[in-house]
């Protein structure tokens, strides 16, 4: 087995300003990679929201004023600001040089998030990695009011007899999902930031994906185009596969141990029945007469893993109508970033998206909760028919995705133009 490539690498470390007690991160990062990536690194070690725009601004290593900046979503970006992703970190910092750079990250042109970047040295990396090596201090909150806010929110929910720490309480405990008593604006956990990175690096720079991970996600679409080949399936009287096939999906698709109904019915026995229902949605197969056959579709995709991994992408990427089109949108990035609402919010979450999209009931009314509701079912079934959290066992249950599912919505995101 090769070693991990290494490759010559900075190590920065990133202080907000004026935060007492000081909050930062030390970061390693390839000294290829661009301010893009830089951002994205720093949103995710000190777990902002990506929610505000950002620049990088100030003198590079040769003494040359820069100003950097996603262009392309800030309309009112300084004449002469350059575009983040084609900017690369050995441009503005000498890695030789250690000690406080000129430049500086600012986030949240409101709240002024102001991170102090000074050059620790240079360094190894492993190729298309990034690293935390040290902290302190759990990240500010979001749209909290700066540095002064954050404070008076820190101090008022700490302090019972506080004139406000009922009102902040609340709000903590709605923008966090926390219990007010949880929260520790002390905490820092430099595992949990470099699971977070490494998570990010993976979807910054994905690795190609293997024949075995194909399979591994597409595994229960997989075996229901194999059982169907080539006669089909059977079905009883009231359309559903029969028993036998039932117990037998169950146990070699291995969920039993997940689903703890005791029948056999298709209909009392959800894994079975969603997944097949789906696959008919997708067109891969159809009901004729007594039997649960194969479309021509699925026929050319029996036994070719690449091909029905690019089919059903392409089906995801490809949704029927707009309002499934924003929720797979909304899914898509609440899976590869992590960042899920709370489920008692994603509904309303996905209701305002729908109606900020300008979308109406047919007779003008804006979009209920209980349309929310149901494009988010439909999402999520579809989401369930493929192994995408690191277990074959049936369901999510909040697990993480697996490198192979992280690599397959990445695609779905990538054909939809999100990436």
């Amino acid at each position: 087995m090769e070693s991990p490539t290494q490759v010559p690498a900075v190590e920065l470390r990133i202080s907000i300003s004026e935060t007492d007690p000081l909050i930062w991160r030390q970061l390693v990062l390839p000294e290829n990679a661009t301010v893009a990536e830089l951002h994205a690194a720093i949103q995710c070690a000190f777990d902002w929201k990506n929610a505000h725009l950002y620049a990088v601004a100030g003198h590079d290593q040769a003494g040359k004023k820069r100003i950097i900046t996603r262009v392309a979503e800030d309309d009112d970006a300084p004449e002469g600001a350059e575009e983040a992703s084609g900017v690369e970190l050995r441009e503005l910092f000498d890695s030789g040089k250690p000690g406080k750079s000129s430049l500086e990250y600012d986030y949240d042109f409101g709240d002024n998030w102001t991170h102090e970047i000074e050059v620790v040295g240079p360094t190894l990396i492993q190729e298309s990695t990034i690293t935390c090596t040290g902290g302190a201090m759990r990240g500010p909150l979001e749209d909290s009011g700066g540095v002064y806010g954050y404070a008076n929110i820190v101090r008022a929910v700490g302090d019972t007899k506080h004139p406000e720490h009922d009102d902040m309480v609340g709000w903590l405990e709605w923008v966090t999902s926390e219990r007010a008593d949880r929260f520790d604006p002390t905490a820092f956990d430099l595992e949990a930031v470099n699971d977070e990175l490494n998570r990010l690096a993976q979807r910054l720079w994905p690795s190609e994906v293997t024949g075995d991970e194909m399979e591994f996600v597409l595994g229960p679409v997989l075996w229901f185009l194999e059982e169907a080949h080539p006669d089909g399936l059977p079905l009883t009287s009231a359309g559903y596969l029969k028993p036998i096939i039932v117990k037998r999906a169950m146990t070699e698709l291995e969920w039993n141990e997940a689903w703890h109904g005791s029948s056999s019915t298709e209909n009392h026995v959800a894994p079975v029945r969603i997944v097949r229902e789906q696959l008919q949605e997708w067109k891969l197969l159809r009901k004729n007469k007594d039997r649960l056959v194969l479309t021509p579709a699925g026929r050319k995709l029996v036994n070719k893993p690449a091909m029905v991994w690019d089919y059903i992408a392409d089906r995801l990427a490809s949704p029927d109508h707009v309002g499934l089109d924003v929720v797979t949108r909304l899914k898509l990035h609440w899976e590869l970033s992590g960042s899920r609402p709370p489920w008692n919010l994603r509904a309303q979450v996905i209701q305002l998206a729908l109606n900020e999209r300008g979308l109406q009931l047919t007779n003008g009314a804006e979009i209920p909760i209980e349309v929310a509701r149901e494009l988010e079912r439909d999402v999520y079934r579809a989401f369930l028919c493929l192994r995408l959290w690191g277990s074959e066992k049936w369901g999510i249950d909040e697990r993480e995705l697996s490198d192979a599912g992280l690599k397959f919505l990445l695609d779905v995101q990538r054909r939809l133009g999100d990436d």
